[in-house]
């Protein structure tokens, strides 16, 4: 049995459930109860905090999990685990800030005994390790933008994504310490046991194909005979388009391809130049 550690709140949260769903990986879920079933036997979810995803999997409490890079750096456990899968969503830097109003403005302002407060005081100690530079390190559990301005800390390391929340509070990034994504990683031990490999491999497949499928769209036409070559040149599709006769019209041929989501705005009109009609446009949830 593969045990799936899913965070249970957060920003990816939800955004992994979704990718899950269109993967085919249906999660039955009672309540808030802290485990569920899939549509595989074989393969169980536990809900845990994404901050405790990396050291469950590293020790080996679940097989896989997802979680951010950053806090699989914050635990120490990035020679423990593998990274199967980058989501590509999820974005987030864990950056260096001080107040807007303050003399600190680079790295080399910042001086030896200085105070800096943050939720990831692992990655913030080896980031400052590697300058050689000394600061106390204090650890908070939220309101981290707050620290400089009520005595607490001369400048914070924290989590942001645009930026926005840094601003309105006032504060200026300084330096940036690592960046991140949403990630699938595996216990090791769980990689050497095949039967386990061949289901965590499966999962993967499942993954990645609803993930690509989510920057493509199925296009279906109905179209003139004689515009075929030049509408195959418009949408050359993944392995050139699938061309079928129209039974109710011999001039007319049925068309359809996937093709990028970003290229449908501009190629709507050039097909319906060509003579295109009938034209559909649909989502895709996995392309393998």
């Amino acid at each position: 049995m593969i045990m799936f550690a899913l965070p249970n709140k957060g920003r990816i949260s939800e955004p992994v459930m979704d990718v899950l769903e269109k993967a085919g990986l249906k999660i039955t879920v009672k309540g808030r109860s802290l485990f569920a079933n899939t549509v595989d036997k074989d393969i169980k979810v536990m809900f845990a905090r994404a901050r405790d995803i990396p050291e469950f999997v590293a020790d080996g409490v679940a097989d896989i999990g997802v979680t951010g890079y950053d806090l699989v750096l914050e635990r120490n456990v990035e020679d423990k685990v593998d990274i199967l899968l980058d989501f590509g969503f999820g974005f987030a830097k864990l950056v260096l800030a001080a107040p807007e109003n303050s003399n600190i403005n680079s790295v080399e302002d910042i001086k030896e005994g200085m105070r800096v407060a943050t939720e990831f005081p692992n990655l913030t100690k080896k980031y400052f390790d590697k300058l050689n530079k000394k600061v106390e390190i204090i650890e908070l559990s939220g309101a981290t933008e707050i620290a400089p301005f009520i005595g607490i800390a001369d400048l914070i390391s924290d989590l942001t994504s645009t930026g926005t929340t840094l601003k309105l509070n006032r504060l200026k990034v300084i330096d940036e310490i690592v960046s991140s994504t949403t990630r699938l990683i595996a216990n090791k031990k769980s990689l050497e046991n095949e039967k386990k490999k061949e289901k965590i491999n499966q999962i993967v497949l499942a993954i990645k194909s609803a993930l690509f499928a989510e920057t493509k769209r199925l296009i279906m036409m109905n179209a003139p005979k004689d515009k075929v070559e030049e509408i195959k040149k418009l949408i050359p599709g993944m392995a050139g388009p699938t061309v079928s006769k129209v039974l109710s019209n011999d001039e007319m041929v049925a068309i359809h391809a996937v093709v990028n989501e970003d290229e449908i705005f501009s190629l709507v009109p050039k097909l319906h130049a060509l003579g295109a009609r009938d034209i559909l446009v649909v989502p895709i949830e996995r392309i393998l």
